[in-house]
């Protein structure tokens, strides 16, 4: 599905693409996306000289699911010495946030296609575990306990 965008990435960039083809859900659940992403990351640049990459230069992009597996990818690596240090991470409009489906984002943006609001959180709900029978806890904010929901409102909150 990304093939035409990264051929012209790469081709306006001079850069080398790779673009991983990783296992989706709900046939394969979490973790198995992240893996397929990190263990091919680390695939890459272990063997980067075989590419012809300056390992100075890798970037991680992403966008959507895969702009959250970018963001967990670089999470996972930057505390890695034994690999070169990732340059930058892209994320086009990435999944990252799925404690709280009725922050401002969420409503403003609940008519837009393509990802709807409550599709949002079925597809989460999807790749976790494959069972979305309590989509509507998930959308109401009932599946988070409220000691969790004050722990983290100081980086998820509507302020």
């Amino acid at each position: 599905s990304h093939e035409k965008i990264c051929r012209y990435i790469a081709s306006e960039s001079n850069a080398v693409v790779v673009s991983v083809g990783y296992r989706l859900a709900p046939e394969h659940k979490y973790p198995a996306a992240y893996e397929d992403c990190l263990h091919a990351t680390i695939h890459f640049m272990n063997n980067i000289e075989h590419y012809g990459v300056d390992p100075a230069n890798v970037i991680v992009c992403g966008d959507s699911a895969g702009g959250n597996l970018a963001a967990a990818v670089s999470q996972t690596l930057a505390g890695r010495s034994d690999l070169p240090k990732l340059r930058a991470q892209i994320l086009i409009y990435p999944g990252l946030q799925a404690l709280d489906f009725n922050l401002p984002s969420y409503h403003q943006n609940r008519g837009v296609p393509l990802l709807f609001r409550e599709r949002a959180a079925f597809y989460l709900l999807q790749y976790l575990n494959g069972d979305a029978s309590n989509l509507e806890e998930v959308l109401e904010g009932s599946h988070i306990p409220p000691d969790m929901r004050l722990k983290y409102r100081k980086w998820v909150s509507p302020d």
